[in-house]
């Protein structure tokens, strides 16, 4: 089974904000779609390529992230291999996508606890530029983007959606780097 994590923040207040490109990834990705709502997260489960792929949205709030996947990870038995994690990043510039795997948390509270809940960083990470401000980082990561930046990042989103089938058929990551970094 695959795990594809959208990292966010629930409620209509982030709605198309910047700390939730995660969450507007697997929007994109699977459309109109009815999302189980659970404990911990939002759900979708099927079947793609015969592979069975578990989506989910954590709604534990960004800083605690880890609660919610350590739980579908232990539950369905998931192995780090089979997880991939869609976050923004501010150290790449808006709409810039980068493909990770077995690095630091690089400051992102989200997935600095998938880390420790998870112990390991040993995931894939797909990660999506929404550029470092210039101050007041907790605010800036809340805002929306402008209609330049919406732009740079909706093309980013079709790049990830990409991303997300090439995972779910089991490329590897040498190969996901090569064709997408």
């Amino acid at each position: 089974m695959k795990l594809i994590i959208g990292l966010g923040n629930p409620g209509e207040r982030f709605d198309n904000t910047r700390h939730n490109v995660g969450y507007m990834v697997l929007d994109a990705y699977l459309g109109d779609i009815n999302w189980k709502k659970e404990t911990f997260a939002y759900s979708y489960k099927t079947k793609i390529n015969n592979e069975d792929v578990l989506f989910i949205k954590p709604t534990t709030y960004m800083n605690l992230s880890g609660i919610a996947v350590s739980h579908y990870v232990k539950y369905f038995k998931i192995e780090l291999d089979d997880i991939l994690v869609i976050h923004d990043d501010m150290d790449l510039d808006v709409g810039v996508v980068r493909i990770k795997k077995d690095s630091s948390s690089g400051g992102h509270n989200g997935v600095k606890d998938l880390i420790f809940k998870l112990h390991s960083q040993a995931f894939m990470r797909l990660k999506v530029g929404i550029a470092k401000p210039e101050n007041d980082v907790v605010n800036y990561v809340l805002t929306k983007f402008n209609d330049k930046e919406k732009t740079l990042i909706d093309d980013a989103i079709e790049k990830s959606k990409n991303i997300i089938d090439d995972f779910i058929n089991n490329e590897t990551l040498e190969r996901l780097m090569n064709k997408y970094n």
